[in-house]
């Protein structure tokens, strides 16, 4: 190893410390200013440790707990960058606080999520052994452009890590078509189309017309969104059968799901730790991240029953005697399945919704007029009151107010403090769906009420 990359390290660590002791997180700033010092200190430092990548719009975080889970229950040696700090600064910063001075890792095993547009320099240099690529969706196009824009991102990320196993999801034909020019080993995960419930339905498409040739989709079925059983009549590209395949949701809760999942023909009944389709991806995605690595299938179906919901995914606060539950929102794909879970919800419950659009949500927010915000108005028998906050409250309640809420039923509360004090006197269950730079200080301030782990813990 270099002096710059000792220099590069011993920089991190002392600016790690500092931002901890000032209570600031320092998740992305100390690697930031590592890689100033020595642009290739990712690679230096991943040279010998075993990762899985996980990358893709919606999915990330929830998968990468998962695989978590599983490592932990065969007692591996690994560590995550689960702040979700997964630009190369951040997971930098990991590799730095987990490494010595001289740049030996101490740990065996990484679990990383790596955001689409970051894949480019990431991937090349962290060398993974197994990719995840959990879906491709429309996500704030002022910073990665239209869909086809990212798949290509992440395209030209893999081509810097050939010898990586691929995990794509099958259901998706734009993360799919990953497997047709890039040399690396794939594998599929998906849910077959006897597995979907019955009522689920397609809000919105993405890729509604064939990545190869342009002509459109026919659907033998869809889950949500353009996910789902699709096949090209014009060039024949169709949806891959998946190793990893759930044949069958035997349950679906608002607590979470019971599947059956077939793995290269074994099958395993597997409960999630969390509600919704998107969530059974996620899911099967793990199993297959899990098992590709070479470690026990039995102990990855376990852990997805059994993991700690990352922050401000489905998370739950003890706050109000009925309860308080965040969501986090960043798209409308990501929205409508929120949405179409609050649509099951039975008893009376209050939601709140915080829009910011500062750069780490997305500063173009017109991707709340493509969400299904009218599914509200399905709700009108539980559905008590919608309160909306954040930077832009004003354009939210504007919205909801022409998805058919009536305006007496909608509040504007800026002040997040007021906010949760008033959820701290509520019976009702409350349900936050906050963007990103929103769940980050809304979260804090309900964790000052009722407790609860700092965001990078």
């Amino acid at each position: 190893m270099n002096i710059r990359a000792f220099f590069a390290i011993l920089l991190c660590k002392l600016l790690r410390g500092i931002s901890r002791v000032l209570h600031r997180g320092g998740t992305a700033m100390p690697g930031r200013w590592a890689l100033k010092l020595c642009p290739n200190l990712l690679e230096i430092l991943a040279r010998d440790v075993k990762t899985v990548a996980i990358t893709g719009t919606n999915g990330k975080t929830t998968s990468a707990r998962m695989i978590e889970q599983a490592f932990a229950q065969q007692g591996l040696s690994y560590f995550a960058n689960r702040s979700g700090a997964n630009l190369i600064s951040g997971i930098t910063t990991e590799f730095v606080m987990n490494s010595s001075l001289g740049g030996k890792c101490r740990k065996e095993y990484a679990v990383i999520e790596c955001d689409e547009a970051a894949a480019v320099r990431v991937f090349g240099q962290l060398k993974p052994r197994v990719i995840v690529v959990t879906n491709l969706f429309r996500d704030q196009l002022d910073r990665y452009g239209e869909v086809t824009h990212t798949l290509e991102n992440i395209r030209s990320g893999i081509s810097g890590a050939p010898e990586a196993v691929l995990c794509l999801n099958a259901d998706c034909s734009l993360t799919a078509s990953l497997a047709d020019d890039l040399p690396n080993r794939a594998v599929f995960f998906g849910i077959n189309q006897g597995a979907v419930p019955s009522g689920e339905k397609s809000e919105l498409s993405d890729a509604s017309h064939c990545i190869r040739c342009k002509h459109e989709y026919s659907y033998d079925y869809i889950t949500y969104g353009h996910l789902g059983g699709f096949r090209c009549p014009h060039c024949g590209y169709r949806r891959h059968d998946p190793e990893y395949a759930v044949t069958d949701v035997t349950a679906q809760t608002a607590e979470g799901s019971s599947i059956i999942l077939s793995v290269h023909g074994k099958r395993y009944l597997a409960e999630v730790n969390l509600p919704a389709l998107y969530n059974v991806y996620n899911a099967a995605g793990a199993v297959a991240a899990v098992s590709e690595m070479g470690l026990a299938t039995e102990s990855a179906v376990a852990a997805v029953g059994s993991f700690k919901c990352g922050f401000g995914r489905m998370e739950q606060f003890a706050l109000g005697a009925g309860g308080t539950k965040m969501m986090l929102v960043k798209n409308p794909a990501g929205c409508n399945q929120v949405i179409e879970f609050l649509e099951n919800i039975k008893e009376k419950f209050v939601l709140v919704v915080c829009l910011n659009d500062r750069g780490a949500d997305g500063t173009d927010i017109s991707w709340i007029w493509d969400a299904n915000f009218e599914g509200l108005t399905k709700m009108a028998g539980a559905l008590e009151k919608v309160i909306v906050s954040g930077d832009r409250a004003a354009d939210m309640a504007v919205r909801i107010k022409y998805a058919g809420v009536k305006a007496e039923f909608i509040e504007i509360e800026r002040d997040y403090e007021t906010l949760v004090r008033w959820i701290e006197g509520q019976d009702r269950p409350v349900f936050l769906m906050p963007t990103y730079t929103a769940m980050l200080e809304l979260r804090e301030t309900v964790i000052r009420h009722c407790g609860g782990d700092e965001f990078w813990v």
